[in-house]
């Protein structure tokens, strides 16, 4: 029952941000989903409804550096993934939806990593 408030707080707070922040061609929309045991972040443009560029602690290039994703150690390396597959595309420039999480510990942590990568945001 606990786990349903947290649940259904988050998304209010969720919705209560993506009022304010939406993804562009120019600056698209990097946004940060955490579970339990992995971490998964995505850039999206909102105008026409497509994902640019998605990596999480399930793929294969992470599963090579790293057995468990639902760390600090492991939101850096996928935030990292994230800023290299980023520039490939085209894209150094994006908005931060947190998404109703605190900014703090492992969302933090991908938004320094994908930072230090050559995103700017």
């Amino acid at each position: 029952m606990l786990t349903s408030h947290k649940v259904e707080g988050r998304k209010i707070r969720h919705v209560r941000i993506r009022r304010a922040v939406r993804g562009t061609p120019a600056r698209p929309r990097l946004t940060v989903f955490r579970s339990l045991h992995h971490i998964y972040a995505q850039i999206v443009d909102d105008v026409s409804g497509r994902t640019l560029v998605a990596v999480d602690s399930r793929a294969p290039e992470f599963r090579e550096k790293m057995k468990s994703g639902g760390n600090v150690a492991a939101a850096k390396l996928v935030g990292e993934l994230l800023a290299q597959r980023a520039r490939a595309k085209g894209v150094s420039a994006v908005v931060f939806d947190r998404g109703g999480y605190q900014y703090h510990g492992r969302v933090k942590a991908l938004a320094d990593a994908a930072r230090a990568g050559g995103l700017t945001f």
